[in-house]
């Protein structure tokens, strides 16, 4: 991969296959909650692997501005000084949440039930996603919350005692649940939610980590009000969102074989391992553990002819990150695949579906968008390439297609990838560590 601009482009082309071993950045997800629970307990929080994306960071710099001490010492581990439920203090300027929607999601919640004023806005892309979807919960809990039209941010949240509430949400999704439990942390009675399919459930596993009281009946799940949150040491497994690249460039690429070390699989995010699997995929997982809760494994990876399939409707919410690089796959398997009912991708860092349809059929494949999904005809033969393609900004669509340039007959320029730093910051370097070297 050859990097223009900084790393504003970035070039993909026919590639060897990969081999080796890798760590993954930690999770995204986790290092957010690490984060926000570190800063709402009682006692110093220590984080393990803490993503150092452009994401995570926008949430430590919140918390720093709201009087949190956070420190990250010479080998990486970060110190939070908690301040307890009611000790974060009002921010002397707005809060910029960049591009993280699960960082204005999360802190939404939190900032809810605080006795202060505060503002969060974000980047062009962060401003036109929906936030009405937490606007509307919170606000029947008694948040006080402006938006501009349709929900969009900037958010003016002025903080005020909330009631309980019990939630039943529109869609699956972790960023409503999570932002309902973090506001009821502060509301006596606590809330319950409930979703049409589990979504992730990193913040239940790590508030029960941190000793709040939290119950699972079925889809929906309850947190008691008032707790007291002591300090843990957290340690962020290896970020399968970010694994599915090297993972689905190793299945592409003929006689690649390569060890993802470290990988979180919690059950509520295989759901791309699931879709592989049923492709044909082979991926193995060795060395099965657990740290703070959370499932790990080393995940080996083989080259593997995939087959086309249709995506079953429940998966979708354990695979809906991993969407667009799932495309790719299809892309470069044999037979047809279908996804319907993944309306949700629309809304995301770009509008997934979309900007992943431009660029698979500028690439040469054969892809059909439709309202909520896909239809793509696979060629396992190789596609294409030879033609610069856009990202739309969205750090998965730039990583997905400099992927599918690995198996085009000429080399493929993605533009705007700045973003990869958000999620993966260390993308090119551990894709050239896998033996990438003469094409990344």
């Amino acid at each position: 991969m050859s990097i223009h601009d900084g790393v504003e482009s970035l070039t993909s082309a026919a590639s060897g296959p990969l081999r080796g071993a890798v760590t993954l950045p930690g999770d995204k997800s986790i290092s957010h909650r690490a984060i926000s629970l570190g800063a709402l307990a009682e006692g110093e929080t220590t984080v393990h692997h803490l993503l150092e994306g452009e994401d995570v960071l926008r949430t430590v710099a919140a918390f720093r501005a709201m009087g949190v001490e956070i420190d990250r010492d010479p080998t990486g581990i970060y110190r939070i000084r908690g301040v307890g439920l009611d000790g974060l203090a009002e921010p002397d300027d707005v809060l910029d949440m960049g591009n993280s929607g699960t960082a204005m999601r999360l802190l939404a919640g939190v900032l809810a039930s605080q006795p202060f004023f505060v503002i969060l806005t974000g980047d062009a892309s962060l401003r036109q996603r929906p936030m009405g979807r937490i606007i509307t919960p919170l606000s029947r809990m008694g948040a006080r919350i402006l938006s501009r039209a349709q929900g969009r941010a900037p958010l003016v949240i002025q903080g005020t005692e909330l009631i309980p509430l019990d939630y039943q949400t529109p869609v699956a999704s972790a960023q409503i649940k999570s932002a309902i439990l973090l506001a009821a942390l502060n509301t006596a009675g606590g809330c319950s939610v409930e979703e049409p399919e589990q979504s992730r459930d990193h913040t239940e596993r790590m508030l029960t980590a941190f000793g709040a009281e939290v119950s699972r009946e079925g889809l929906r799940v309850s947190v008691e009000g008032w707790p007291t949150l002591t300090g843990q040491t957290v340690w962020v497994p290896g970020d399968i969102s970010s694994a599915a690249f090297p993972l689905v460039a190793a299945l592409l690429v003929p006689g690649s074989e390569i060890v993802l070390e470290g990988v979180g699989v919690n059950p509520t995010r295989t759901g791309l391992l699931d879709l592989l699997a049923a492709m044909g995929a082979r991926v193995e997982w060795l060395n099965q553990r657990e740290e703070g809760g959370e499932p790990i494994a080393d995940l080996l990876v083989r080259h593997s002819p995939l087959q086309g399939i249709t995506v079953p409707p429940e998966v979708i919410p354990r695979a809906i990150d991993e969407f667009p690089i799932f495309f790719v796959a299809a892309a470069l398997a044999e037979g047809e695949t279908v996804l319907a009912g993944a309306a949700e991708l629309r809304v995301k860092e770009s509008d997934r579906i979309h900007a992943m349809a431009v660029g698979l059929r500028a690439i040469g494949a054969q892809v059909t968008e439709q309202p909520d999904g896909m239809r793509i005809i696979g060629q396992p033969d190789g596609l294409a390439g030879g033609v610069t393609v856009d990202s739309f900004t969205d750090h998965r669509v730039a990583m997905s297609l400099l992927v599918a340039g690995l198996r085009c007959r000429a080399p493929v320029t993605v533009l705007r990838c700045a973003n990869i730093q958000t999620s993966f910051p260390a993308f090119v370097a551990k894709m050239t560590a896998l033996g990438t070297k003469q094409s990344f």
